[in-house]
C-alpha cells in the first residue's frame, strides 16, 4: 500500500486542485449575523461563483429565488433551514408585499444571529431588487455583504450564440427593464440616440409591447435584427431569431415565455458561426442517473457541462451490513491481511467510516496491498490518502483477480506454496467471480459485506414511472447490475412499454447482460467502464447518430 505523504498532498492542493487543502484554509464561512445577498448566477449551476459557493455550503439559513437551478441547494449544508421566496406573477401589489415580507425575515434573522445567504438569480443588483434588500439591513443596522453573479444578459446571450458586443457590429450594449415598477411602460424614446446592442429582460409577458416600443419611439427599423432567448445557460434553452418586426409572433409561435431575454442589433446575426452550447450531443437530453445520491453528483455535473438535464433517481439506497461485528473485527485486523480488494466506491466509503469510528485512518492498512476494481474506486482511496497498488485495465472481477495474480510478489508467493490472505469489503449481494478466481488459485478468501443494497421505496418508485409516462427521459444510465435490478423492479411488467424511444446505456458488458436478460434493450455500451466512460459513450452515439 502507498499512502500519500503530507507534503504530496499540499503541493498538489496548493497548486489548485478543488476541494484542496488552500481553497480551504482561504475560505471565509459565512458568519453570525451577517446576511450575504449572492448572485447565483442564470441557471446553469456550474456559474456559481467561489464565494457564493463558500457562503452557501456554511450558512445557517438560505433563502432562495424561485428560479435558482435546483442543483445549487444541494451544497446547502445539511441542517441549514432553505426557504423558497419566489415573487413570479403579474400582481405588483402582491409582488411588493411578498418583497417586504423578505426585507423583513433577512433583518429578523440578522439580528437573531444567523448567517444567512440571500440566494438570487443572476446578479443580486441587476434588476434584483437586491439594493432594496441591502438598504433595508443597512436600515435595520444588519451587517451585509453582495456577491456580485454572473448576470443573464451576459451568460444567456453567449451559450446562445450571440456577442454583445463586435468590433465590426455593436460598440456598445443597453440593458432595459421590459416592467417597470410603477406598471408604466419603459420610455422608449431614451434608446432613439442610442446604438449597438440592446437586451431586453423581464420583457416577455409583454413582449408586443416591447416590439411597439422598439419600432416607434426607439426608432429600431422593421428590418433590425432581433433574438428571444428562454432559460439561457440551461438544457432547456430555447432561441428564436428573426426582425424586430416579426419576433414576437415568432416567439409566440414557438411557445417561448418567461424567463426570457430580447436581444436587438446586428449581433443577432451571428448566431450560427457563434453558438456552441446547444449543438453539443448531448444538449437538452434528460438523463436519469440511476446512482445514490452522494455518488451521483459528479456524474450530473459532467451531463450538465455537456448540455444534458441529469435527474439523479437512485435506484438502490446504500444500508449497514446486516452483521456489523464482521465490519469491526476487519478494522482491527486490517494490516494482517496481505491484499484489501475493493469492487466498489461504496466499499472504500463504508469502510472508512469505519475506521473513523474507532479513530483510525489510512495508516490501518499497514503492510496489506490495496486493490481496486477501477479508477472511480481507486479515485475514491486516493481522497482518502491511499494510492492503489493494483488497479486492472479490465474493470471487472476478472480483471481484478488477474491483476492481483500477476502482481510480481503475490505471484512468488503462490508458486512458494505460501498462504496469499485476500480480504475484499464489499456489498452483501455481489458477483462471486472474484472470490471465486483467488480461491482457485490457492489463495486465502474471506469476504466482508460493508454495507448491504436496497431497491427504491414506493413513492420514489411511482415518481420514476410518472416521468416515463410523461415522456421526459431521454437516456437511461445503468452503472451497475444493481441498478438493473432497481429500474425493473420500478417499471415492472411495463418496463419494456415505458422504455420505449429511451436510449439504454451501460457501463460494461456485465451490466448490459444482466440488462438484456431482464428484457431491457441496451443501445449503448462503455468501452471503458466508469461513470466517465459511460457518459463519453453517450456522447458518441449521439454524435454519430
Amino acid at each position: 500500500m502507498k499512502t500519500k505523504g503530507r507534503a504530496g498532498i499540499m503541493k498538489n492542493r496548493s497548486e489548485g486542485e478543488e476541494g484542496g487543502e488552500f481553497t480551504r484554509s482561504a475560505a471565509r464561512a459565512a458568519a453570525p449575523g451577517t446576511v450575504y445577498l449572492v448572485g447565483g448566477g442564470p441557471g446553469d449551476p456550474g456559474l456559481l461563483t467561489e464565494r457564493g459557493a463558500e457562503l452557501l455550503s456554511s450558512a445557517e439559513v438560505v433563502l432562495h429565488d424561485e428560479l435558482i437551478h435546483p442543483a445549487l441547494l444541494l451544497r446547502v449544508r445539511p441542517d441549514a433551514v432553505v426557504m423558497p421566496v419566489g415573487k413570479r406573477g403579474a400582481d405588483r401589489a402582491s409582488k411588493q408585499a411578498k418583497q417586504e415580507a423578505i426585507e423583513a425575515e433577512l433583518v429578523r434573522l440578522g439580528r437573531e444571529g444567523k448567517s444567512v445567504v440571500r440566494l438570487k438569480g443572476g446578479d443580486p443588483y441587476l434588476f434584483g431588487r437586491g439594493s432594496e434588500e441591502a438598504e433595508a439591513l443597512a436600515r435595520a443596522g444588519v451587517p451585509f455583504e453582495v456577491v456580485p453573479g454572473v448576470c443573464s444578459p451576459l451568460a444567456a446571450t453567449a451559450y446562445a450564440g450571440f456577442s454583445l458586443t463586435h468590433r465590426d457590429l455593436a460598440s456598445s450594449v443597453t440593458i432595459v427593464s421590459g416592467t417597470m415598477r410603477s406598471g408604466a411602460g419603459y420610455d422608449w424614446s431614451e434608446l432613439a440616440s442610442v446604438k449597438g446592442t440592446i437586451c431586453v429582460l423581464m420583457g416577455m409577458h409583454n413582449l408586443e409591447e416591447v416590439v411597439a416600443g422598439l419600432l416607434g419611439p426607439s426608432k429600431r427599423a422593421p428590418e433590425t435584427p432581433a433574438a428571444v432567448i428562454q432559460w439561457g445557460t440551461r438544457a432547456e434553452q430555447r432561441v428564436v431569431t428573426g426582425t424586430v418586426a416579426e419576433i414576437a409572433a415568432k416567439a409566440r409561435a414557438e411557445g417561448l415565455g418567461s424567463p426570457g431575454i430580447v436581444l436587438v442589433g446586428a449581433v443577432a446575426t451571428r448566431r450560427e458561426a457563434l453558438r456552441w452550447f446547444d449543438t453539443r450531443p448531448l444538449f437538452g437530453k434528460r438523463v436519469v442517473v440511476l446512482r445514490p445520491r452522494g455518488q451521483a453528483q459528479s456524474v450530473a455535473k459532467r451531463l450538465r457541462q455537456r448540455g444534458a438535464e441529469p435527474y439523479v433517481w437512485p435506484a438502490i439506497e446504500i444500508g449497514p451490513p446486516p452483521d456489523a461485528s464482521a465490519v469491526t473485527a476487519l478494522v482491527s485486523e486490517l494490516g494482517a491481511w496481505d491484499v484489501v480488494a475493493f469492487t466498489s466506491e461504496n466499499g472504500v466509503e463504508r469502510l472508512f467510516e469505519a475506521l473513523a469510528e474507532k479513530g483510525l485512518d489510512a495508516r490501518a492498512f499497514g503492510r496489506a496491498k490495496v486493490a481496486a476494481i477501477g479508477t472511480g474506486t481507486s479515485a475514491a482511496l486516493l481522497s482518502r490518502g491511499i494510492r492503489a497498488d493494483i488497479v486492472p485495465a479490465d474493470f471487472r472481477g476478472e480483471g481484478l483477480a488477474g491483476a492481483i495474480l500477476a502482481d510480481e510478489e503475490i505471484r512468488k508467493r503462490l508458486l512458494g506454496n505460501e498462504i496469499v490472505r485476500v480480504v475484499i469489503p464489499r456489498a452483501l449481494v455481489a458477483r462471486e467471480a472474484l472470490p471465486e478466481m483467488l480461491r482457485a488459485a490457492g489463495c486465502e478468501v474471506r469476504v466482508v459485506p460493508v454495507y448491504e443494497t436496497r431497491k427504491a421505496g414506493p413513492e420514489r418508485t411511482a415518481e420514476l414511472v410518472q416521468r416515463f409516462e410523461e415522456k421526459s427521459i431521454d437516456v437511461v444510465l445503468l452503472s451497475a447490475t444493481s441498478t438493473v435490478e432497481g429500474l425493473v423492479s420500478a417499471l415492472g411488467a411495463r418496463a419494456g412499454a415505458l422504455l420505449s424511444g429511451v436510449t439504454v446505456a451501460s457501463i460494461g458488458e456485465i451490466t448490459t447482460e444482466s440488462a438484456r436478460a431482464r428484457g431491457i434493450e441496451v443501445a449503448v455500451t462503455a468501452e471503458t467502464s466508469t461513470m466517465e466512460g459511460l457518459v463519453e459513450a453517450v456522447e458518441r452515439y449521439f454524435a454519430r447518430t
